[in-house]
């Protein structure tokens, strides 16, 4: 499909990457990982054609079509939503347009033996033909099934596109990319701004496309399960693993033990040559210069530091009371659009609540109500006397034109506590989040998306809160801070207040979920996302079951039963196989129970956790099946 070649970016100089090869094979799902400012949507660009390498060559069909997915989204906002995603279809358009023309055309003619006329003949012809190729004739149903499947109702059909949301906008232009229908997908950040209902539409999705894909993504989840390749920019290399997500921790790991080793072997021989150059210098006649070089040769591999550099939160936290926020009966509403109804709770400390609902469902509403920042319609909170809050907001860091990153960050505190006790300086504090001293005068709004959340993340920390709010704290970071972050967030003894679409960051972080379900209506989860998946899961095949009885027994009128006859009672055989599948349930489910609890304890060697997480979807199919078989034994 595609093939890249010595391909080579550089900026200002600095490379970014360089003469990195590889192939895109038909039907490869390939996700592209690396730190941030590694080159990933750079990369993305360059393969969509719309940037330029400064080096080497890609190869590909010249009738191969891609679609791309930037970041960035570019609706136009004078169109409705059916007119914007017919966009997609705009080639079909065409030639619809042209057969009225020539249709036009040929019911004007009179000279019907005319070289024109039977030309017209032809055209026409032709363009019908390609019409039904290109499958013109289920254009709308195509576009009423992709719109749905987002999330949206006919009734949004008409409405215009500038009034969809970040979230809703992004659906948009994931319906018009899909309907194409390109030989290859290049999908940036595909999750940023989606909820987690959508993610799961998208990730089923490409697990059946035959499609071939290309996606940066930190979503390790959608990751595992959607790719069969790992491309890692890696110290502006390019480096191929192939398998899972899983597969790809355990071979990086392999990679850079044999790297370790081969850096310790050539320190080793070079300490043997410079003993060498140093002790004959008078002998190094032209016989030896070939020594002599390959001495700097050796030099220069053993100078290699395969140090990762990531962001090390080290942040004091305020004493924190018994009180936290209480809330009493809140009342909520944008105008016909309840958010809160009578929404009553009292936070504690070292809570960990995770919040997920569809968007617009008023997640990020309800953060700023416990922020403060908006006050509710009705009811009452309390705050606690000594609550700090530390609020990272989804729209990012907000800063004034020209400000630096040195600025922004005196602007709150010339010196931050550490979590020992100690003081340091501010500027101490932005080496520890990758930001050296040549940066500090850096303007903000030049800096890349994920480097301008990390700031927002030191600036919201280094104020030494003891709750945090976070809005889709995952967007725009890399794979490593990630894990950093979840890592700082395990070991907070605050309260935590979460709004995420990252399934996995969920899991590690929080212990007990709102799930917004709209109307105002929340619902208090016990439990983490992987465990309300499963107990939904459940629930919906109970209701299939319960559906599927009602249909029988309606399609089958109940006959009248004779005086004396029983309703059949199970065999000896079913009743020992009923018997059989609740013990089994019963030692899946602890199983399962134990292995999630394993996962979440960070302990695991990578081969273990590849396992563990192997071993867990088997479980998660045979529950379904004996489920299945249980409810059709009762039945």
């Amino acid at each position: 499909m595609v093939s890249v070649n010595n391909l080579g970016v550089e900026f200002s100089a600095r490379p970014l990457f360089t003469d990195i090869s590889f192939v895109i094979n038909d039907n490869d799902k390939i996700a592209l990982t690396g730190k941030n400012g590694a080159g990933k949507s750079t990369l993305l660009k360059i393969l969509a054609g719309i940037e330029q390498p400064t080096s080497g060559s890609i190869g590909r069909p010249n009738d191969l079509t891609i679609g791309y997915l930037p970041q960035q989204m570019n609706l136009a906002d004078d169109t409705t939503l059916i007119n914007e995603t017919r966009k997609a279809f705009n080639d079909l358009i065409g030639i619809k347009e042209e057969i009225e023309r020539v249709t036009q055309q040929l019911a004007d003619a009179t000279d019907y033996e005319s070289e024109g006329y039977h030309k017209l003949i032809d055209r026409l012809t032709f363009l019908n033909e390609r019409l039904e190729v290109q499958g013109a004739a289920n254009m709308d149903a195509e576009i009423e099934t992709t719109l749905t499947g987002l999330g949206f109702s006919r009734d949004d059909f008409e409405r215009p596109t500038r009034e969809f949301s970040g979230g809703w906008r992004m659906r948009v232009e994931l319906a018009k990319i899909l309907l194409r229908r390109p030989d290859v997908l290049l999908l940036d950040e595909p999750t940023n701004h989606l909820d987690i209902e959508i993610i799961e539409y998208l990730e089923s999705y490409l697990q059946r496309s035959r499609c071939t894909l290309l996606m940066v993504t930190h979503d390790r989840y959608f990751l595992d399960r959607v790719c069969n390749t790992i491309f890692e920019i890696d110290r502006g290399e390019l480096v191929v693993y192939k398998g899972s997500y899983s597969d790809y921790l355990a071979g990086r790991e392999e990679r850079y033990a044999h790297m370790q080793a081969d850096i310790d072997k050539s320190r080793n021989l070079l300490r043997r040559e410079l003993e060498w150059i140093r002790s004959t210098p008078q002998a190094r006649t032209g016989k030896a210069r070939y020594r002599v070089n390959a001495f700097y040769d050796l030099k220069e591999r053993a100078a290699v530091s395969l140090r990762t550099d990531s962001v090390d939160i080290d942040v004091a936290q305020a004493r924190l009371g018994r009180k936290i926020v209480d809330c009493y009966d809140i009342d909520f509403a944008y105008g016909d659009k309840t958010i809160l109804d009578g929404f009553s709770y009292k936070f504690t400390r070292g809570e960990k609540v995770g919040i997920v609902g569809c968007n617009g469902a008023g997640k990020s509403t309800f953060l700023d109500i416990m922020a403060g920042l908006r006050q509710p319609a009705a009811g009452r909170m309390e705050h606690g006397e000594t609550l700090r809050i530390g609020y990272y907001r989804q729209q990012g860091i907000s800063f004034r034109p020209g400000q630096t990153i040195l600025d922004t960050v005196t602007e709150i505190a010339d010196e931050v506590r550490t979590s020992d006790g100690r003081t340091i300086s501010a500027t101490s504090y932005l080496t520890k989040f990758l930001f050296p001293p040549e940066t500090f005068n850096k303007r903000v709004d030049i800096l890349s998306g994920g480097e301008q959340r990390r700031l927002y993340l030191l600036t919201v920390l280094m104020r030494n809160p003891n709750m945090l709010i976070l809005d889709e704290p995952t967007n725009d970071l890399d794979i490593l801070t990630l894990n950093v972050l979840e890592e700082y967030l395990q070991q907070f003894e605050g309260s935590l207040l979460i709004v995420s679409h990252d399934r996995y960051f969920l899991d590690k972080t929080t212990d007990h979920l709102f799930v917004f379900e709209g109307n105002g209506r929340i619902r208090d989860f016990v439990g983490r996302y992987s465990e309300y998946r499963e107990y939904l899961r459940q629930e919906q095949a109970e209701q299939r079951a319960g559906q599927r009885k009602s249909e029988q027994a309606e399609a089958k009128p109940p006959q009248p039963r004779p005086r004396n006859a029983e309703r059949r009672r199970l065999s000896y055989k079913e009743q020992r196989e009923v018997e059989t599948i609740e013990a089994e349930l019963a030692s899946l489910t602890d199983e399962r129970t134990a292995l999630e609890a394993s996962l979440s304890s960070g302990s695991l060697s990578y081969d273990e956790l590849a396992a563990a997480s192997e071993r867990i979807r088997q479980i998660i199919a045979a529950i379904d099946e004996k489920e299945m078989r249980w409810l059709e034994l009762n039945e």
